[in-house]
């Protein structure tokens, strides 16, 4: 191979060692180089001088001490100058030799906490849990790498039964401390350690018990195919601000989630698909001012959810195509303002929905295109000053629907469309004053709709356009002071109807 005095040096092996030039060819060209800068400060230092002096009157020779002192001062500039950049260069490598050697030591650590995370013995564990917790929060670079680990965890196997066989001694206190450190790294969303903008994933995980409360959900949060068959999980005060919790296709056949007082302010919950046999999910309390919680496609077959007493000011809830078969989801005492629950076309053949002493001042609870072959929807005692209730298209085979005791001063409650061949549908003591009930186009074969000692002073309720085949009406003991009543276009064929004080239609 040819020589070449131009050639580089082979690089040593290692990462980080530069690739430089030879001293033999790099130290005479650098002394060349600063003899020839030298040379050029002193030629126009010498000419600057030149031209003063011979600016003066009379003029005067250069004097060369005063060119001397000045390319040397400047020459001292250039030296400081360049011995600080070599001193800021020496300073980053430094740095960066103490982050590498930081790095190494941190992923030391992480390999260690990894291994107690296995270890046999829950001891171990435990301090594996903390360990890789305080990594996250001294490794940011790495941060949600830990927090997948610990949440991995959650994942594995797990069986709760001490009898059982794969149970092992002490896993529940390593699980339940888990979620312990996860929550106490929600809690405040300016921390410097803070997980809320992390991505959470519990997929298929287990749950037995846990507190999350007070947490801030900012990031993602996934509880797909989760498990909860024992044991309280809390949510309670929980901020979704703009996170994603979701809960699809989770089982609830025993234990209980509570989201009491939690704030849904932008977030979203997704239920969709999910099974209640048996647990309770509570939102008692909870204020919905511009988040979604979804219940889709779930099926409630005995658990319970409740909504008592929560406050729905611009958020939505959605139960579309969901089946309630043994199952109830209670609303009492909540208020919606300006907010939509949905049902639409979901499917009740048994279980609850109540809406007791519930206000309704805006907003929408929409049945529409639901099949009620049982159970029973309740809306005694509510408040309707505004909104709308909606079972516009449904289909009545069997269940009951109540607004008994209800006062409705605005807002509408419409059944148009709507098929009743079974079932009822009670107005019993409801005070009418004001708003609007709806029976147009509603087809009547079998069933009933009750207005027993309901008042009339003022608003209507109107059965235009409906048809009455089959089943009962009835307007026992009413009080008609004001308001209407009103069966235009109707076509009677063989409901039986008990008029009370109303006058008899023609026709009927």
């Amino acid at each position: 191979m040819a020589f070449s005095p131009w050639r580089k040096r082979p690089a040593p092996r290692g990462r980080y060692t530069p690739n430089l030039w030879p001293v033999w060819l790099v130290a005479p060209a650098a002394l060349a180089l600063a003899l020839l800068l030298g040379w050029g400060i002193y030629q126009y230092a010498h000419d600057y001088f030149a031209q003063a002096a011979a600016d003066q009157k009379p003029p005067k020779p250069v004097n060369v001490n005063d060119v001397l002192k000045a390319t040397v001062t400047a020459l001292t500039l250039v030296g400081a100058v360049l011995a600080g950049l070599y001193a800021y260069r020496k300073q980053l490598l430094s740095e960066g030799d103490a982050h590498r050697a930081d790095a190494s030591q941190l992923a030391d650590r992480y390999t260690t906490a990894a291994e107690q995370l296995g270890h046999d013995q829950a001891a171990v564990r435990l301090a594996g849990v903390y360990a890789l917790a305080r990594l996250a929060d001294e490794w940011e670079e790495q941060r949600q790498v830990c927090i997948d680990v610990l949440c991995a965890y959650l994942r594995m196997p797990y069986q709760p039964d001490p009898e059982a066989a794969g149970h092992k001694a002490g896993e529940r206190e390593v699980r339940w401390t888990i979620i312990r450190v996860i929550r106490n790294h929600l809690n405040d969303p300016a921390a410097p350690t803070s997980w809320c903008t992390h991505s959470l994933d519990f997929t298929g995980a287990t749950f037995d018990g846990g507190d999350l409360s007070y947490s801030h959900f900012l990031g993602a949060a996934d509880f797909r195919n989760a498990v909860f068959s024992d044991g309280t999980v809390y949510f309670n005060d929980a901020t979704f601000a703009g996170g994603t919790v979701h809960f699809n296709d989770a089982t609830f056949s025993g234990g209980t989630v509570h989201f009491n007082d939690a704030t849904f302010s932008g977030g979203t919950v997704v239920f969709s698909g999910a099974t209640f046999a048996g647990g309770t999910v509570y939102f008692d309390g909870a204020t919905f001012s511009g988040g979604t919680v979804t219940f889709n496609i779930a099926t409630f077959s005995g658990g319970t959810v409740h909504f008592n007493d929560a406050t729905f000011s611009g958020g939505r809830v959605y139960f579309n195509d969901a089946t309630f078969s043994g199952g109830t989801v209670h609303f009492g005492i909540a208020t919606f303002s300006s907010d939509m629950v949905y049902f639409d076309g979901a499917t009740f053949s048994g279980g609850t929905v109540t809406f007791n002493r519930a206000t309704f001042a805006d907003g929408a609870v929409a049945f529409i295109g639901a099949t009620f072959s049982d159970g029973t929807v309740d809306f005694r005692g509510a408040s309707f000053s505004g909104g709308t209730v909606a079972f516009i298209g449904a289909t009545f085979s069997d269940g009951t629907v109540t607004f008994n005791g209800a006062t409705i001063s605005a807002g509408a409650v419409a059944f148009s469309n709507a098929t009743f061949s079974g079932g009822t549908v009670t107005f019993r003591a409801t005070r009418f004053s004001g708003g609007t009930v709806y029976f147009d186009d509603a087809t009547f074969s079998a069933g009933a709709v009750h207005f027993n000692r309901a008042t009339f002073a003022a608003g209507a309720v109107h059965f235009n356009d409906a048809t009455f085949s089959g089943g009962t009406v009835t307007f026992d003991d009413a009080t008609i002071s004001a308001g209407a009543v009103n069966f235009d276009d109707v076509t009677f064929g063989g409901t039986v109807f008990s008029w009370g004080p109303l006058s008899v239609p023609a026709g009927a």
